[in-house]
């Protein structure tokens, strides 16, 4: 009890002293100011950044796997692109052996001219699916149908359009049972699926007409032999990588592999992106930390520059108390707090000015950082890093003020 009245009085006094030399304190204080201020806006920033770029990554699905052909860099002038596109047979092996992934959905898209009547449309996105294809991109039909099984074997001239199709083609509200023309040929609308804006980082950007059909429809048309890509679904995130692991021995078989040769396909899953990018954005945070930081150790030289002008400006002061029974640890203590106060209400304005900047980049137009904001973990590592400056650059003046000679001290000018 005593102990914690004595570090209140001392306090006190040191924001007495503080008070005092307001001026000095805030320029001695400046480097903390600085580095605290920087630090914390890094931070924000990059949290709202990191907060951006994961919401990206959910609206392509967390679960969500992407398999494509690919012409390794060894066999450019050997083989086409073309004999490495995934075929259904493919697809459907890895839909038995793969138990891993839950869904999948191979896919074929083209771009026709479609016409509603008077009205045509050059360049619409044409995009052959399964039905699971809903599932796993989390696209819902909110009037109508979805496709079935009997529309892929029959090949049915049937197609689901977008909201936005209904808007650009001059469709009724509700277009359920109209006709389109895709390609001169005559499609049955069945349903509407709701618009899912991606991210331009995944190939998205504005908001477009966008028509399905089934895949052996799509693919009748274009008297195609292969599929663009394939989406899958995992049913655990945490299972990406045997997922990839069954997906490739799986290719690699059918495509008659040899071990060394490099896989004639790609696999991307998002999971596996997230991991990445959660790695990459701590260690930014680390850098830029570390970086900024470098404020927090000039300002820790300031600090303790002045403590010892202090304790050079206060030295009848320290002989007067030392005199009157004040042991060498109470001394010491009441430096060492001055300068842990002193830093910490550094680190204070410095967090009002982090916090300050943080609103400004959340309210900057046009910029990916509206989630941007100090995480509670940062507010504390900065008021700790703060003290311990503190107490590192403010140890060499409290020791210094601690051994004065009583009589020196009072004989001092």
């Amino acid at each position: 009890m005593i102990l914690v009245r004595l570090l209140l009085q001392t306090v006190v006094l040191a924001l007495g002293q503080i008070w005092a030399n307001k001026t000095r304190a805030i320029l001695t204080s400046l480097g903390i100011i600085i580095g605290v201020g920087s630090v914390t806006a890094v931070i924000a920033s990059l949290t709202g950044l990191k907060q951006f770029v994961l919401e990206e990554f959910e609206t392509f699905g967390a679960k969500t796997m992407f398999i494509d052909g690919q012409v390794p860099e060894s066999m450019r002038n050997r083989i086409s692109w073309r004999s490495v596109q995934l075929t259904i047979p493919e697809i459907r092996a890895i839909q038995e052996h793969a138990p891993a992934v839950e869904r999948i959905t191979p896919r074929y898209y083209n771009s026709y001219a479609i016409r509603n009547g008077e009205l045509t449309k050059e360049g619409v996105l044409v995009m052959g699916i399964w039905p699971e294809w809903h599932e796993i991109t989390d696209r819902h039909v909110i009037l109508g149908r979805q496709f079935n099984r009997i529309d892929e074997e029959q090949m049915r001239y049937v197609c689901i359009v977008n909201d936005q199709a209904i808007e650009e083609l001059n469709l009724d509200r509700d277009p359920v049972g109209d006709y389109l023309l895709i390609d001169d040929l005559r499609f049955l609308i069945v349903g509407v699926v709701e618009t899912k804006q991606l991210s331009p980082m995944f190939g998205g950007g504005d908001v477009r007409s966008e028509v399905f059909t089934p895949l052996s429809t799509s693919m009748k048309m274009d008297s195609g032999l292969w599929i663009r890509d394939a989406f899958a679904q995992m049913a655990d995130p945490k299972q990406a990588d045997e997922a990839e692991e069954q997906i490739r021995f799986v290719l690699r078989k059918l495509r008659g592999l040899e071990p060394g040769q490099e896989d004639t396909f790609i696999i991307f899953a998002t999971q596996q992106a997230i991991d990445q990018f959660n790695g990459l954005a701590a260690g930014m945070t680390a850098v830029a930390g570390g970086i900024v930081s470098i404020s927090l150790l000039v300002g820790g030289i300031g600090i303790m520059n002045i403590m010892l002008v202090s304790v050079s400006e206060r030295t009848r002061e320290i002989g007067l108390r030392k005199a009157v029974g004040a042991r060498p640890a109470i001394i010491l203590m009441q430096f060492l707090v001055e300068a842990v106060t002193l830093c910490a209400v550094g680190g204070l304005i410095g967090l009002v000015i982090g916090q300050s900047l943080t609103l400004l980049l959340q309210n900057m137009p046009d910029t990916p950082l509206e989630h941007a904001e100090i995480p509670p973990w940062a507010i504390a590592l900065a008021f700790a890093f703060s003290a311990a400056v503190g107490v590192i650059f403010g140890m060499f003046p409290a020791v210094k003020a601690a051994r004065l000679d009583p009589i020196e001290a009072l004989r001092h000018e």
